[in-house]
């Protein structure tokens, strides 16, 4: 039976590898972003854009959308977030405000909203992003490693709450991600090096499967150039 599933950052180059690998193997897929509109269609799926993941009332009005068009939800994959290198000597402190709001907010709030429809799902999951450099944190990722370390943190604490249900929440943490922004950032590194969108989605996929039924509170590193 096709499962109806949410991809946040939908229209990005991961959230689209992701609800794509979701679509091929049949599932009800629904891409909500920030961006109006995707450059990008994936046919079939259900696009909700223009949203903005920290506010309630939209965040609701989406969810409300999706469950109305696919019947409920089973399956909520966050990915939307963002990215920032500088100093704390010389950058911006409203740079930390922007990057919990960005990655963590964005995550809990639409988790929130969304839990009372995952946990009437017989196999609701939860997949979130973090990020490998929240392990330990390097020159000018400060402020970019504790929003994700949030969201590890998230994930750790949720998977305790909903223990008793049917949910389990778990995290995969990419290394550096081959995306085009990432190549025009880093022209001079190794790109074959890093993640594939498609990599990840794998990983996704099989911790949104029955397989990985007795997983949670997990934080998987997603490392390998392949």
């Amino acid at each position: 039976m096709a499962r109806s599933v949410i991809v946040t950052g939908g229209f990005g180059v991961l959230g689209h590898a992701v609800a794509e690998a979701f679509a091929a193997q049949g599932d009800k897929v629904a891409r909500i972003d920030f961006v109006p509109e995707a450059t990008v269609a994936l046919p079939g799926a259900l696009d909700v854009g223009g949203v903005d993941l920290t506010d309630a009332a939209s965040t609701e009005a989406a969810l409300a959308r999706i469950v109305e068009t696919h019947g409920g939800i089973d399956v909520l994959i966050n990915v939307a977030g963002g990215f920032t290198w500088e100093t704390l000597g010389e950058g911006s402190i409203a740079s930390w405000a922007r990057m919990q709001t960005m990655n963590l907010m964005t995550a809990a709030t639409i988790t929130q909203k969304a839990l009372p429809q995952l946990t009437r799902s017989a196999d609701g999951r939860i997949v979130n992003i973090g990020a490998g450099a929240a392990i330990k944190a390097g020159m000018g990722m400060g402020a970019y490693a504790a929003s994700k370390s949030g969201v590890h943190r998230l994930t750790e604490a949720l998977a305790e709450e909903l223990a008793g249900t049917s949910v389990t929440v778990n995290a995969v943490l990419p290394s550096i991600i081959d995306t085009p922004t990432n190549r025009a950032d880093m022209p001079g590194e190794d790109f074959a090096k890093w993640v594939q969108p498609a990599a990840i989605a794998d990983v996704i996929l099989f911790l949104a499967s029955p397989g990985a039924r007795s997983i949670t509170g997990a934080l998987i590193p997603v490392t390998r150039g392949a």
